[in-house]
């Protein structure tokens, strides 16, 4: 085990998320420190650097290192209809009062691989809804949008994907969605088709769009009190009167301003934006 005293110390956690805004316009000021700082120095380990000095000239001046630096101390753990009551209230209450509209524009912030957007896309198209509605996957790191991009999970996975598939309100044959293609299963292009994934900083970047769904679920929990709000704020602001706020099993829009704006779905983290 690493002594985190002599690898790396609060002030250059400072100094490289400072780097990081002046050289790559990246903002992680506002992330709980201490979970970063976790995971800064578990690269910083799992690397061997020799000194912070290289270890912050690699992130500053290499391009692919500074692709594995995001990538690593940005998290990414997910899997298809992960916390399967979630999917199946999306299924049973929220998706059917979204289907009389003309339209459903989705957005799911911070989309890691895709998992969560193949599962909201398989809903839909079992609903048949698919054919009107858009879901835009965002995420802050390019490098899990690309994976999410290409459709296909380890096949390993997929024993477990179904089981929570079933778990979710599924009926049909989990594998009728995918082929196996050696050690992946490739998803079917049809579901591929309504979803545009596109790198989006939750810290920066402004609302680009009316949503009546919007899903950003185990983020929050990562990011300080003022910058919960903030991005609360951007949801609020990016949500149709009546649409409706997804988060995690552990947050909650509760000690925010905007909560009076809002009425809970019953048993899940999903409010309703009732003015």
């Amino acid at each position: 085990m690493y002594s985190e005293v002599s690898l790396i110390n609060d002030e250059q956690v400072d100094i490289l998320l400072a780097d990081l805004l002046d050289h790559y316009g990246y903002d992680f000021t506002g992330y709980s420190r201490a979970s970063l700082k976790r995971r800064i120095i578990r690269l910083y380990s799992l690397d061997k650097a020799l000194s912070f000095a290289e270890f912050r000239y690699q992130i500053n001046n290499d391009p692919v290192y500074f692709k594995r630096f995001v990538e690593q101390i940005t998290v990414n753990v997910t899997e298809m209809f992960r916390d399967p009551a979630f999917f199946k209230t999306l299924r049973d209450v929220v998706l059917p009062k979204l289907g009389t509209y003309p339209f459903i524009r989705i957005w799911l912030a911070g989309c890691s691989t895709g998992e969560e957007a193949y599962s909201i896309s398989i809903i839909l198209k079992e609903l048949n809804l698919l054919h009107k509605s858009l879901i835009y996957a965002t995420d802050l790191n390019p490098v899990v949008l690309e994976k999410a991009a290409q459709s296909m999970f380890a096949l390993s996975q997929m024993k477990q994907y179904s089981e929570n598939y079933i778990a979710s309100g599924g009926q049909l044959d989990f594998s009728s969605y995918y082929t196996a293609n050696y050690s992946l299963a490739k998803f079917d292009e049809e579901l591929k088709r309504k979803i545009i994934f596109s790198t989006h900083n939750l810290v920066s970047d402004h609302t680009f769009n009316e949503f009546q769904l919007i899903l950003c679920r185990n983020v929050l929990i990562y990011f300080d009190r003022d910058l919960q709000h903030k991005v609360l704020q951007l949801f609020d602001e990016s949500l149709e009167p009546l649409g409706y706020l997804a988060l995690g099993s552990k947050e909650t829009i509760d000690f925010s301003p905007l909560s009076k704006n809002y009425k809970r779905v019953p048993a899940e983290k999903i409010w309703r934006k009732v003015s």
